[in-house]
């Protein structure tokens, strides 16, 4: 019997889950969790063989209880389970210790066959995401600075804003700006702000 933990805020969502894994005799979940400090607690309390994590919670991230769990129990298998297909989120999940990482759109069986793969000791990267993955290395990386700024833009601010929130020189943040145009491959700030959200560079 495989022994899982769901950890998603949405009430509805966990329970459709538990019907679909409940269909199968060798599943059992055994906790549920809407937040990353009911999954670090439940996940503590119950030692689940997998645990299926969403990636946005109300007190935090997924990868942020990936992180705490990992920290105490390093073979821990999680799978996170989420809508955001972002080539960043991927990598952050992954680098976190992620043992695979799906989409809510996929079909059960491949959600089966997932958390049989992460039971035998293998990371699960369906075709679509390990895609997204790939493309990343086509991307220059931006430095930290360069994200903070890339934040901003696509919230709308001006470079000039943008100097006064970071406390900076306008020219220098405009130097900023530039670099990420060029590392992203776009032309304008919409256009960057746009493929920062469609890769998880940033969240709005």
């Amino acid at each position: 019997m495989i022994r899982i933990l769901i950890a998603d805020d949405h009430e509805l969502f966990r329970e459709g889950l538990r019907v679909v894994l409940d269909l199968r005799p060798d599943f059992e979940v055994v906790a549920e969790a809407a937040n990353v400090a009911e999954t670090v607690a439940a996940h503590a309390r119950h030692q689940p063989d997998v645990t299926l994590l969403d990636l946005q919670m109300p007190d935090g991230t997924g990868i942020d209880a990936l992180k705490i769990i990992r920290k105490t129990q390093p073979d821990a298998r999680v799978l996170m389970l989420t809508t955001y297909d972002g080539d960043e989120d991927i990598h952050r999940a992954m680098t976190a210790g992620a043992s695979g990482y799906l989409l809510k759109s996929i079909p059960s069986k491949q959600l089966e066959a997932a958390i049989h793969a992460v039971i035998e000791g293998r990371q699960y990267l369906p075709p679509a995401v390990a895609e997204r993955l790939a493309e990343r290395a086509a991307f220059q990386a931006l430095t930290a600075r360069e994200l903070e700024i890339l934040a901003l833009v696509a919230r709308g601010l001006s470079n000039k804003d943008i100097a006064r929130v970071l406390a900076a020189n306008e020219f220098t943040v405009k130097a900023h700006v530039r670099n990420i145009l060029a590392k992203l491959g776009v032309e304008t700030r919409t256009e960057a702000a746009i493929l920062a959200v469609q890769r998880g560079l940033v969240q709005v």
